[in-house]
């Protein structure tokens, strides 16, 4: 094993020894922050988030972040191992968070202290965030600020080190149909449930005008209903959930509205903050991740790159299928082609902005 590789792995070994589900993370924090620091790179904290800028900052030079997240989700009910014993077996290491997304973490980590002291085009900064699991208050919405100004970022979460150059949004709607009470038997009232059925029948044929070229057409699913409380009364209410996958072509805002204006029930956003994320095949993202022979996708799944307001590519270590399944694991050679990977990448990206 290489040495940044073995060094890499007992880091994430120590990682997968410490619980650390989302808003919980402070011992992981702990053991990243002392990592950074041994290896001199004065990281700073905020909460649970650690990062810490390369040498020679330079404000008129664009920044680049490194970003992964370094809390989980709960174990699975159906592990059969110990979600918290790093277990190393035939080249695969399991354990909760090995594969989402401690991989990227302990890679990521390791990319960045290798340039940490090189002359680069670009300011390096890399940041190990916490509550992404959850999409906290505390995680990568309250470390933005305090990075100061960010030109791109890598994002690393399992893609099978190939660039995700977009991701779609997340709203979720609870829509909530009114009617009028009334006896079943002398069909009176107004019946609530019958006018959630025509606003469902809408969703199911609506369409935006506009269509995002990379991410397609906005996704739109009813996922859950309910109505009534006996078999003889109309119900008054029925209450839906609507899932909506958006894309860069609107707006979060735009997208709800459009909906409310199109259905007769009342519709209420949860959070509009899970924005689309896309980065255009000219960016120097894409193209150094094409120099170095990764082929790009759209991802089906959303991380913390939603919440960056500036280009962003998603790449890392692992397979996304393992995310959040029981008996997680990573493998070890995942994790050292993920480092040449990044450091050709990160040399691909220097030449561009040379």
């Amino acid at each position: 094993m290489k040495p940044k590789t073995k060094e890499a792995v007992e880091l994430l070994q120590a990682l997968i020894a410490t619980p650390s589900t989302s808003r919980d993370e402070a011992r992981t924090g702990d053991l990243l922050f002392a990592f950074l620091a041994d290896h001199g790179a004065a990281p700073e904290r905020l909460y649970n988030n650690v990062w810490a800028r390369a040498e020679g900052f330079d404000p008129r030079r664009p920044t680049l972040l490194l970003n992964s997240h370094h809390d989980t989700v709960r174990p699975a009910a159906s592990y059969t191992r110990d979600p918290y014993a790093p277990t190393l077996e035939e080249g695969r290491l399991y354990g909760l968070g090995s594969n989402d997304a401690g991989a990227s973490v302990v890679s990521l980590a390791e990319t960045f202290l290798t340039f940490r002291t090189r002359r680069l085009p670009f300011n390096l900064v890399v940041a190990l965030s916490a509550e992404e699991e959850c999409m906290g208050e505390h995680g990568m919405r309250a470390l933005l600020p305090a990075l100061g100004p960010i030109d791109m970022a890598l994002v690393g979460e399992p893609t099978g080190m190939q660039a995700a150059t977009g991701e779609r949004g997340l709203v979720v709607l609870d829509c909530t149909a009114h009617g009028r009470s009334g006896h079943a038997a002398r069909g009176e009232g107004v019946n609530a449930l019958y006018i959630a059925m025509d606003d469902i029948a809408r969703l199911r044929t609506f369409r935006f005008e506009r269509e995002s070229q990379l991410l397609g057409p906005v996704g739109i699913a009813v996922t859950q209903i309910g109505a009534g409380t006996q078999h003889n009364v109309v119900p008054d209410t029925c209450r839906f959930v609507v899932d909506v996958r958006t894309t860069d072509a609107y707006s979060n805002e735009e997208v709800v509205e459009q909906l409310r204006a199109a259905l007769h029930s009342d519709v209420v956003p949860r959070s509009t903050r899970i924005r689309a994320a896309a980065v255009g095949d000219d960016h120097p993202l894409v193209r150094a991740a094409r120099a170095v022979g990764r082929q790009t996708f759209v991802s089906p799944t959303t991380s913390d790159r939603t919440l960056m307001p500036f280009p962003s590519l998603k790449m890392g270590p692992g397979e996304s299928a393992r995310s959040h399944s029981a008996d997680e694991f990573v493998l070890v050679a995942e994790i050292d082609e993920a480092i040449t990977i990044y450091e050709q990448y990160i040399e691909q990206l220097a030449k561009l902005y040379a």
